[in-house]
C-alpha cells in the first residue's frame, strides 16, 4: 500500500455509503472503502497501472464486484475493469461517487 491510498483509507474508510438512485451523470451506487473487497484482482490493478503509468492500490468494489476502484500514489481515484476511467484526485473523487458523475475513460481497449 502507497502513502496515498493508507491516507485515503484512513480519512474516508469506514461506514458504508448508502446512496442509491440518478446522480448527475450516472446512477449513485452505494460503496464501502474496503481493499479486502478487492483480493484476488491484484493482477487486474497491477496491469492497469502500469497501462496508466502508475501504481494503483485496490480500494474496494463497486456495483456489487461489477468494477473496483483503486488509488494511484498521487490520490486520483480509478474505475478498474476491463477498461479504465478517473472520477478525479481525492476528495472531489468522493464528490463524484457519491453524485453519481461517469468516470472519464483514461483508455481505450481491454485488457484481458
Amino acid at each position: 500500500m502507497h502513502r496515498a491510498a493508507a491516507e485515503f483509507l484512513v480519512e474516508f474508510g469506514g461506514p458504508n455509503v448508502e446512496i442509491d438512485g440518478p446522480g448527475s451523470s450516472s446512477a449513485r451506487e452505494p460503496f464501502e472503502l474496503d481493499p479486502g473487497l478487492c483480493v484476488g484482482e491484484e493482477d487486474r490493478f497491477a496491469g492497469w497501472g502500469a497501462d496508466v503509468g502508475c501504481s494503483l492500490f485496490p480500494i474496494r468494489e463497486l456495483d456489487q464486484g461489477r468494477f473496483f476502484l483503486g488509488i494511484s500514489e498521487v490520490g486520483e481515484v480509478f474505475l478498474v475493469e476491463t477498461w479504465v476511467a478517473t472520477f478525479g484526485v481525492g476528495d472531489a473523487a468522493l464528490e463524484s461517487l457519491i453524485l453519481g458523475v461517469v468516470p472519464q475513460k483514461r483508455l481505450r481497449g481491454v485488457r484481458r
